[in-house]
């Protein structure tokens, strides 16, 4: 398919793509709104200047199915058309969430005549104890009405945002559903369910995990050994895969990712870019802080909504559902790091729909953008914050003024960094490590920025320009660096200047003053402190407060031969 220039879309650049808007590459500093606060545009209407004063240009905000076809073929987009002209005159793009069938595992956005209708739309079942079967609140994807309806109601969302915004780019992506998966069990116990289960498994399915196995997420591999121990496996799910619930989980993603395809094939009316996200597994090792399992849903297939593209199954999504661009995580309890590294699997780009909105969740955006090259972040549940007290207002405000300078970063593999340095530990000890890149013939160690005092957070990136250059973005870190070749004596700092932005559209900078002796440590540390540097009571105030958060530092090496 051909894409018109105008329209929005994604652009392959380096190892990645980027999100192209109006004919320009778009970082997306995004926020997502409370679950159900863009169905009504008075509602949003005091919202929105709070929004651009804390410095979002991306909204995520549902457009649910229930609102636009609250009567089948009768379709309303009255709330949602003057949405869209509200956010566009306020400067702020879109990204709309599409709450049809599923939404966190449920159904409970579709509208009344498919709630009332069980046998036109039937529910999933769900194996309680004694072998019970509960009815679900959820829709079974094992019967085709639902789905056909479901793509109905979104192809016709798109035709109607070509109508209406594609002049304007308003609106840049889509998400398709919400958290999709089956919660409370493993897998659809209904009759349709059990039929599709006792059947042979797919041959599709079966090509794909034998032909592209070495490519394969590991936490898909490691589910498989069953399968990968049979010379030519065949036949029903349990005897091609084995007994439990990842057999379930795995069964379930198929067929899911197979209803969100034929969903998101309404594209053909508007190809703007189009994604689902992920409530991740979670198994409390792998998360941030010490949450009980509990917390996050859990680590078992159905505690988590079951067949949605988490690590497990994510190989599946990505081959079964190609309508859709990329899988997206959401982030709150999840280690972050780890989650952005998951989902840049077979380099598909990353964009992270939901994640914490504390400080916190702001210190690790720095990681999405520097290190995985993210179209966007996105905290939940901006509304109810403050622009001034709200932590996205500073983070945000520097990346807006550097985007630029970030988009090409991201053009060029490994030519950038992102990081944070969380608050010191009760007992003293500091929880996070320095960071180590070897760029341009130097070690570059990144590490928690020198106070007299107790060391304060930080967050940042740094930007290898070239050679012996690079560019510091952020605050409460130090840089130093040593040459790598083995006839240096001596590694010191040529020039260290701050920079402030002359034009964030083509990410001019200019030299605001020059930086050494006490704010070097006598050339030791390039120092980009915070905004307060605490002197534990030393009477001089050798460590400057961060200005700018922009600096450009340039190393050299002396080489001296033994003869």
């Amino acid at each position: 398919m051909t894409i018109s220039p105008k329209i929005p879309h994604l652009r392959q650049t380096g190892n990645t793509k980027q999100l192209v808007v109006n004919g320009r590459p778009f970082l997306s500093l995004a926020a997502e709104l409370q679950n159900s606060s863009m169905t009504s545009a008075e509602f949003m209407r005091p919202i929105w200047k709070k929004l651009v004063d804390t410095n979002i240009n991306t909204v995520l905000g549902c457009v649910t199915w229930e609102d636009i076809e609250p009567v089948e073929n009768q379709f309303d987009f009255t709330e949602l058309d003057q949405v869209i002209l509200d956010a566009r005159k306020h400067g702020l793009h879109l990204v709309l969430l599409w709450f049809g069938s599923f939404k966190n595992g449920i159904s409970t956005y579709v509208p009344p005549w498919v709630k009332t209708d069980p046998r036109r739309f039937p529910r999933a079942k769900l194996r309680k104890a004694g072998g019970v079967l509960k009815t679900g609140d959820v829709l079974s994807i094992f019967h085709e009405e639902a789905c056909k309806a479901d793509t109905k109601a979104f192809s016709t969302l798109l035709a109607h945002i070509k109508e209406v915004d594609g002049e304007h780019s308003t609106v840049v992506m889509i998400q398709v559903e919400n958290e999709t998966g089956l919660l409370g069990d493993s897998r659809d116990g209904s009759t349709a369910a059990e039929e599709r289960f006792n059947s042979p498994v797919p041959e599709d399915l079966l090509q794909f995990l034998a032909h592209d196995w070495n490519n394969l997420h590991i936490d898909l591999r490691r589910n498989l050994e069953f399968f990968k121990a049979q010379s030519s496996p065949s036949g029903t799910w349990t005897q091609v895969f084995g007994k439990g619930s990842r057999t379930d989980e795995l069964f379930m993603a198929y067929h899911y990712a197979q209803y969100l395809n034929k969903v998101a094939a309404g594209r053909k009316e508007y190809p703007i870019p189009l994604y689902t996200n992920v409530w991740q597994n979670y198994v409390g090792e792998d998360g941030d802080n010490d949450f009980p399992v509990i917390v996050g849903g859990g680590g078992d297939p159905g505690d988590y909504p079951s067949g949605g593209g988490t690590g497990t199954v994510l190989d599946i999504w990505q081959k079964f559902a190609p309508n859709l661009d990329f899988i997206a995580p959401d982030v709150y309890l999840n280690e972050y790091s780890s989650s952005c590294h998951k989902y840049r699997h077979r380099n598909q780009p990353l964009f992270i729909p939901e994640q914490r909105r504390d400080e916190y969740g702001a210190r690790r955006i720095w990681v999405a953008y520097g290190s995985y090259q993210a179209i966007g972040v996105s905290p939940f549940g901006i509304d109810t914050l403050e622009p001034s007290t709200n932590p996205f207002t500073r983070h945000y405000g520097l990346l807006s003024s550097v985007s630029q300078l970030v988009l090409d970063a991201q053009t060029r593999p490994d030519s950038s960094v992102g990081f944070y340095f969380d608050e010191l530990a009760a007992d003293g000890s500091d929880p996070s490590k320095p960071v180590i890149k070897q760029w341009g013939g130097y070690e570059v160690t990144i590490e928690r920025c020198f106070v007299f005092g107790k060391a304060g957070p930080g967050a940042g990136m740094v930007i290898h320009l070239g050679g012996p250059k690079f560019l510091l973005i952020g605050w409460g870190f130090q840089v130093r660096a040593r040459s790598l070749s083995p006839s240096s004596s001596f590694t010191g700092f040529l020039r260290f200047k701050e920079k402030s932005v002359v034009n964030k559209e083509t990410g001019e900078l200019r030299t605001l003053r020059t930086l050494n002796g006490d704010e070097t440590r006598s050339g030791i540390f390039a120092m980009m402190p915070n905004e307060d540097p605490d002197y534990g009571g030393f009477p001089i105030c050798v460590t400057i407060p961060a200005h700018t958060m922009i600096a450009e530092l340039e190393l050299y090496s002396i080489e001296e031969n033994d003869d």
